[in-house]
């Protein structure tokens, strides 16, 4: 299996970033850690064994990114406007340094989001804010409201970074376009107390005519051994 190391200074972030690429051909697979997670989080959590044979005979290519979480969001001191923008920063690094090292490497036009956890977020998010660019979204056991992050603070970088806050606010009918094409999958745990949030946004997004596939999962579901199960089965679509 190819793997390949990477690291530059990022001008969007201001400070080195590192990531991983796995595989040598097929869709483009952009993998967020959980939260405040590192590059090589997959890696050690044997997610890409899950995806092995995807690997080897090039239908997916995945680039295993760096969070900065404890620089945004989880960075509860500083002013929540400075969690945001710092959160922006790193989106400008995704979408102006990592998409373009994905598309000098690999000229497959699919590209796929996905994380687990706070991951999920970061994975679903993206793809809300530029379904253009994605296709789809694969968000496991994630959380939507990124309001408990910012204490009542709202600004437009909050607002436009909290899903269940702007989808209600679609209506643009180029970006609905988009967004109805895109495919989103949320995978989450019947017990898991983040079920209310995938739910939410189930519901805000098919309001929209945004279709979307949430699938309950028995138990908690909330850990790696459930999340090595759900990649393998929806890497490749809904079931």
């Amino acid at each position: 299996m190819n793997r390949e190391y990477h690291r530059w200074y990022s001008p969007s972030l201001g400070r080195d970033m590192e990531l991983l690429i796995f595989g040598h051909s097929g869709a483009r697979v952009l993998v967020f850690p959980t939260s405040k997670g590192k590059f090589y989080e997959w890696e050690d959590r044997q997610m890409m064994q899950a995806v092995g044979e995807h690997l080897e005979k090039g239908w997916l290519q995945m680039y295993c990114v760096d969070s900065v979480d404890a620089e945004s969001w989880y960075a509860h001191w500083k002013h929540p406007g400075d969690r945001a923008w710092r959160h922006v920063q790193y989106e400008y690094y995704l979408l102006n340094e990592v998409l373009p090292l994905s598309w000098q490497k690999n000229p497959n036009p699919f590209l796929i989001t996905i994380g687990a956890s706070f991951g999920a977020y970061h994975a679903v998010n993206l793809a809300l804010r530029h379904p253009h660019l994605v296709g789809r979204a694969i968000g496991l056991s994630g959380i939507y409201d990124i309001s408990r992050w910012t204490n009542g603070h709202v600004d437009q970088n909050v607002h436009s970074n909290n899903p269940v806050a702007f989808i209600p606010h679609e209506h643009d009918p180029e970006r609905l376009a988009a967004l109805q094409k895109l495919d989103v999958i949320l995978a989450v745990g019947k017990d898991d107390s983040l079920r209310s949030s995938n739910e939410q946004l189930s519901k805000l997004l098919w309001e929209k005519g945004i279709g979307n596939a949430l699938r309950l999962w028995d138990g908690w579901a909330h850990d790696w051994p459930w999340w090595q199960q759900m990649v393998p089965m929806y890497i490749g679509g809904h079931d």
